[in-house]
């Protein structure tokens, strides 16, 4: 029987088997490079997902931005500190630049959740195409993630994946609204410049939420390149810019035809403004100075505080005017022969700054009485020529304006205001410490004989002030001024009781404070209060005091320096200016008139002026204290008063005492004084009454002094009785 033989059309067993062999082991193949791939891939998005975990997510809208100073009332005064950034909500931007930008760099925002893969794939096909890198695939999540923490800012793979994973994070944890209001106000357009707030601002002038369709396509546009494409240097490219955007947005249609058309046909108008404005002169530079030593370095860096001062921003206006309406006044005096600041304005081109102008200057300083917080700071003309602060910085001898010191040292050493002094010349080895030819002049030449310790005050009498300083000793006197505020002068003479002594408007204003505080001295502050991001108060400056001198001797010393207004050196005050405010203060010249002073006080506010050439020369001639510096400190004054800073009713609070006193020695009186013309009566407070009967004359002493009755208050029958009277 025959074999059947096998179809011809059949393949071989073997090679049936080998294909079958080979097909089952490329899908074995495929499916395990799959499966590691797979496995690859969880493990990296594992891995760099854990890494991801390690960042902050609250720094996202921790920005630096920059700190706020405040006058007292909240008035934006100025900003300083931290990066030049002004944080808005999103509420407050234009929806145009919301739409523009979300149209030039990421149109699938509101998909994707911080990958946006369909947007890798097309930047992948289109760099392959390309063969370099045209197109990236950075959503605004992964660009915000890159952005706020500065060690993802490279550009290696590793990088990138951590970027990736951590997008991811902040679209679990933020919503788009967080997501886009973190990215405005954290972008970068240009050296100094961050955020669309800040943007807006020093490129049209204005408020973000101001901004039109033209505008706000223009500030997307350039965000890829905001050196390159800024408007002031490249104009044509930043226009370019803003066309691609309103491209963009009309192929996503965010915007119709009609407004792409308007939008690119408008007029873009640009109102530069400096990305770092002159921030409020030499106030604002104390209060800057005054933060660098309260604040820590890293404090001082994030910025974004809010500092309230002490500083009344209608006060600071009105001083800073008054310095220049009367400046302005005395160039044109007969007789003054410097540089006019108008003159010096026409030639200055603002390149540089000096540190002494050759214009005449002034300083100020004003201060609250019962706190000693700085009201007004004035540091000369214009901060823009000369940042030298002569309100604090300078010292300048304050002439006259040391006597109310000298004589309240005197008071404290058993003078009265009665008492007689000897305005004549100064004899050799009189006054001592002194060198024998020293014999310094009044500055009218004349010489007084026998006059009262209060007209030595009110008429500033030279020979007068050296002899009670003498009596009350050199030492005494420095202490005094020392605790008052002024700095110890390196050279012990008795020169200082006549102004031989250096100071500045800050401390003058804060000595001659302790008349109407009771003889307190209260430290003169500028910065009230330090409030941080979170709304917590940070530092608050206490109000410290120091008794300079007693109370009594304050209480001598106002009748005396209220005399000065009235029909002294300063009475001009009065008649010519019209300041009619309770108070008292002192002129000050310095030799051949290159100093001029004036400080003075109401009981609410005291204020220090000085008026100079920054290198000490005559400033006109007769420029007195009274003439120059006063009608600033009138103009100060009166606008203090306007706003509420009035005197008000002084209270009795001292003791008094009804005592006879001897203008000769000082002392209790006698019988001997009454028949020599020379006993006179005194209310004085009860530690300042003399211990002692006079022994220049002879005589009966007097019965014991007693303390006067203080003025009450009526009471219920008293006030029965006089109805009926």
């Amino acid at each position: 029987m025959k074999k059947k033989q096998p179809a011809a059309h059949l393949p071989p067993p073997r090679t049936f088997s080998r294909w079958q062999s080979f097909k089952r082991l490329f899908a074995i193949f495929v499916m395990g490079t799959s499966l590691l791939c797979t496995l690859a891939a969880a493990v990296v998005i594992g891995i760099y997902s854990h890494l991801a975990k390690a960042y902050d997510l609250t720094k996202l809208g921790q920005m630096p931005e920059r700190t706020v100073v405040m006058d007292y009332k909240g008035e934006v005064l100025g900003r300083m500190h931290g990066e030049n950034r002004i944080i808005v909500p999103l509420s407050e931007v234009s929806p145009w630049f919301i739409k523009a930008l979300i149209a030039r760099e990421d149109s699938r925002f509101y998909q994707h959740h911080g990958i946006d893969y369909w947007g890798v794939i097309r930047a992948a096909v289109r760099n392959l195409k390309d063969m370099r890198v045209v197109q990236g695939a950075s959503t605004l999540t992964m660009q915000l993630a890159r952005n706020s923490y500065p060690d993802l800012d490279d550009r290696s793979l590793h990088r990138k994946l951590v970027e990736m994973m951590l997008a991811r994070r902040i679209e679990k944890a933020c919503t788009k609204d967080q997501i886009i209001e973190h990215y405005i106000n954290r972008i970068f357009y240009g050296p100094g410049i961050y955020g669309v707030q800040r943007a807006s601002q020093v490129l049209f002038g204005k408020h973000a939420s101001q901004l039109n369709l033209s505008e706000a396509a223009m500030i997307a546009g350039i965000i890829r390149s905001p050196v390159r494409f800024s408007p002031f240097r490249n104009y044509e490219g930043a226009i370019k810019e803003r066309d691609t955007v309103l491209k963009r947005m009309l192929e996503t249609k965010a915007i119709t035809p009609e407004e792409e058309i308007a939008a690119r046909y408008a007029d873009i108008a640009l109102h530069a403004q400096p990305a770092f404005q002159s921030q409020g002169g030499y106030a604002l530079d104390t209060v800057r100075r005054d933060l660098d030593l309260i604040l820590e370095e890293q404090e001082i860096e994030d910025g974004g505080l809010q500092v309230f001062t002490t500083l009344n921003k209608d006060l600071q206006d009105a001083a800073e005017a008054a310095v220049e309406k009367r400046l302005t006044a005395v160039e044109k005096m007969r007789g003054y022969r410097h540089p006019k600041k108008a003159d010096f304005d026409n030639t200055w081109d603002g390149s540089q700054e000096i540190s002494s102008t050759p214009y005449l200057q002034s300083a100020l300083m004003m201060q609250d009485n019962e706190t000693g917080g700085i009201l007004a700071l004035v540091g000369g003309r214009d901060y823009r020529h000369s940042k030298y602060n002569r309100a604090t910085q300078g010292e300048r001898q304050i002439g006259s304006t040391v006597k109310p010191f000298v004589y309240a040292a005197g008071i404290a050493s058993g003078f009265m205001p009665g008492t007689y002094i000897n305005d004549a010349p100064i004899q050799p080895g009189e006054i001592d410490g002194a060198d024998p030819g020293w014999s310094p002049q009044n500055s009218d030449g004349k010489f007084l004989g026998l006059a009262t310790l209060t007209d030595g005050l009110v008429k500033s009498r030279n020979t007068m002030t050296i002899r009670l300083g003498n009596y009350a000793g050199l030492d005494r006197v420095i202490e005094l001024l020392t605790n008052a505020g002024f700095s110890k002068p390196s050279i012990r003479t008795p020169q200082i009781f006549i102004g031989n002594i250096g100071g500045n408007p800050r401390q003058l204003t804060s000595a001659i404070s302790i008349f109407p505080n009771q003889g307190l001295r209260r430290r003169p502050f500028l910065i009230d209060r330090i409030i941080d991001k979170a709304g917590n108060v940070v530092y608050q400056t206490p109000v410290l005091e120091s008794e300079v001198i007693t109370p009594s001797v304050a209480h001598m010393m106002r009748p005396l320096l209220a005399q000065v207004l009235d029909r002294g050196t300063a009475a001009s005050l009065r008649s010519e200016y019209g300041f009619k405010e309770p108070g008292g203060g002192k002129t000050g010249t310095t030799n051949d008139y290159k100093d001029a002073w004036f400080a003075g006080y109401t009981d609410r506010v005291s204020c220090g002026v000085w008026v100079g050439l920054d290198k000490p020369q005559t400033i006109v001639e007769g420029g007195y204290g009274g003439t120059l510096a006063l009608p600033i400190w009138s103009d100060v004054m009166k606008k203090a008063v306007a706003l509420g800073y009035k005197t008000k009713v002084p209270k009795v609070t001292l003791p008094l005492t009804k005592v006879t006193l001897c203008r000769v020695s000082s002392q209790l009186a006698t019988d001997g004084c009454s028949r020599a013309g020379t006993a006179y009566e005194e209310a004085l407070p009860y530690d300042l009454v003399p211990k002692g009967f006079c022994l220049e004359h002879q005589g009966y002493a007097a019965p014991p002094p007693q303390r006067m009755q203080q003025p009450s208050r009526p009471g219920l029958f008293d006030r029965i009785r006089r109805w009926f009277q």
